[in-house]
């Protein structure tokens, strides 16, 4: 059985108190993250990357090893009270409710298969936006969240193209199993309703009728175990090429990738809008083979909560970009900074009409 942990904080406890009666839940953005091994320093600054920027209240879901739970207790206190006010979370244990818990934990790399049991688990939410560790938000969620609202009927999922040019994408080239479309799917940051997934009947591989989403899981990770490289992925790409009507396909800055720059400029919703969700996969935030990706991560790291966004955030960004022009992705910096800039002045906007709002009543 399935048990959640509690926060020290006045959080609502989600295995208990039904959201439909909690007023605060209904109005948040929830948020999930399955974060294992040496991943608590990008978890803490893609939840950092989150708060700055959204307006609604969030929402965080973690699901972290015994290990690292008191740590993200004692970082997360550690943040200032006008931040920590926009957000709840609640801690979880990794946990698989079907299958061979040990198999599961194993796949492709640790814990990542977690997200494949949020509709189980999240029994009481509503719709929810999963991402990686590796992910750093350059916009308010707000905006990603109003996808929900262009699902059709059959839409209950959300991710963006592995690639955006088949004939090198990997999946086109050398995958060993079925996928969605013509590139497949990452699933990075996915946005799901997870109502639609647990009330869904399935298409699958294995039986003519349908399987819910809880029943398919392991069935399917057994056919298909030997041929899967990018695990619980992998294992995405099958569900929604078996239910293609199920998905809706977000363009590619929403999961912005070193592969869109490395090679050259291939994601034109960035070159239009810039990027809005910023995925550094590879491990590129802590090594030195894109350096656009590495500056993005250390300056909303090393961002103090409370200083002036322009001064310590957008111009430090700046200044370390004009090192990383040897690189392709270094010579769009643009591509980078539209949205940032945008968030940025949108916050310093409301600030102000707050301000006035509060002088206006004296």
């Amino acid at each position: 059985i399935f048990k959640m942990s509690s926060t020290p904080q006045k959080n609502p406890d989600f295995s208990e108190q039904k959201h439909s009666k909690e007023p605060s839940s209904l109005q948040c953005m929830h948020l999930a993250v399955v974060a294992c091994g040496d991943r608590l320093e990008e978890t803490l600054i893609m939840l950092k990357s989150a708060v700055l920027f959204s307006n609604r209240r969030l929402c965080f879901h973690i699901f972290a090893e015994d290990s690292l739970k008191p740590e993200f207790e004692k970082k997360l206190k550690e943040w200032p009270s006008s931040y920590t006010k926009k957000f709840e979370y609640n801690i979880y244990p990794i946990t698989f409710s079907v299958g061979n818990a040990q198999e599961w934990k194993k796949l492709f790399k640790p814990c990542a298969a977690q997200r494949l049991f949020l509709p189980v688990i999240l029994k009481d939410v509503d719709s929810l936006l999963y991402v990686d560790t590796d992910v750093l938000f350059l916009r308010p969620i707000d905006d990603i969240w109003h996808i929900l609202k262009e699902f059709n009927s059959t839409q209950l999922a959300a991710m963006a193209p592995e690639h955006e040019i088949p004939k090198i994408g990997w999946y086109s080239r050398f995958a060993r199993h079925p996928y969605y479309g013509t590139t497949g799917v990452n699933s990075g940051v996915m946005l799901m309703n997870l109502t639609r997934i647990r009330n869904t009947q399935f298409k699958n591989s294995m039986i003519p009728s349908g399987l819910t989403w809880e029943e398919m899981l392991y069935p399917l990770y057994q056919k298909y175990k030997n041929y899967i490289t990018w695990g619980d992925q992998d294992l995405l790409n099958i569900i929604f090429y078996f239910n293609p009507e199920c998905l809706y396909v977000f363009p590619c800055q929403w999961n912005y990738r070193p592969d869109h720059c490395m090679y050259g400029s291939n994601c034109k919703g960035a070159e239009e809008e810039g990027v809005s969700i910023l995925h550094g996969n590879r491990g590129v935030y802590h090594d030195d083979k894109q350096p656009t990706f590495k500056a993005l991560y250390e300056v909303i790291r090393d961002f103090p909560f409370e200083d002036n966004l322009f001064q310590s955030l957008y111009y430090p960004l700046q200044s370390k970009f004009l090192d990383t022009v040897h690189t392709l992705c270094g010579r769009i910096p643009q591509v980078f900074l539209k949205q940032i800039e945008k968030t940025m002045k949108k916050v310093y906007e409301n600030r102000v009409i707050v301000y006035l709002g509060a002088n206006h009543r004296y």
